[in-house]
């Protein structure tokens, strides 16, 4: 991570039911699109981008979806199109790495590694949950989502713990999480949060020690 000095961190829910099948066989449709922009060196959050959105599939919420996440029948009434909110955050995403010369990783020949990458908690958002939507819906998936940084393989590698789940990924770390479990913009904020301190450790870890 210390080649990076900012992150995307994203953090999707979705249409969910009880006793559903496993995420690779289940047809999901996104309904929070959250992302939030942070600075690795001072843990300050500068953007956020965070879409409620429609779904089509199967408009009606079930009842454990909206207990899960919090999320209304009428928030997701009054949401966007999935193909609006992702071209909102095409237009989002843009603004704020021109503003702050920031490039993704393959996007330059002169800095193929970039210094700002997108981040979600596992595969599923951007490699089973977008990726199966946009191939059930006909939508070509932008390309920033081909590639991203799964933080939870990140956090098994570098600190050899397999945690349970996110939460205890935190407490393994002695930080609280703040908000609403299952909340994506809550989500997405713990997540940046987490991805601050593994910064900050690797970056003491690579110090000269005295």
């Amino acid at each position: 991570m210390h080649s990076y000095t900012y992150v995307i961190a994203v953090d999707f829910e979705a249409t969910c039911w009880e006793k559903q099948p496993p995420p690779q066989w289940r047809d999901a449709e996104i309904i929070e699109f959250p992302a939030i922009l942070v600075n690795l060196r001072t843990g300050k959050v500068e953007s956020q981008f965070h879409k409620y959105v429609k779904p089509v599939e199967l408009p009606q919420l079930s009842k454990y979806c909206t207990n899960l996440t919090g999320i209304q029948q009428k928030t997701v009434d009054a949401g966007v199109p999935v193909q609006t909110a992702l071209d909102l955050f095409i237009e989002w995403l843009k603004r704020e790495l021109k503003e702050r010369d920031l490039t993704l990783p393959k996007m330059s020949e002169a800095e193929p590694l970039g210094n700002c990458l997108l981040s979600s908690w596992t595969d599923w958002d951007f490699g089973i949950c977008l990726a199966k939507e946009c191939v059930r819906k006909d939508m070509r998936k932008p390309g920033c989502f081909d590639q991203w940084m799964d933080a939870r393989a990140i956090f098994r590698q570098f600190y050899n713990y397999r945690p349970y789940n996110f939460s205890n990924a935190l407490a393994y770390l002695k930080l609280n999480f703040q908000g609403r479990a299952h909340s994506g913009i809550d989500d997405a904020k713990n997540l940046a949060t987490l991805l601050c301190k593994m910064y900050r450790t690797e970056l003491r870890w690579r110090s000269p020690r005295t």
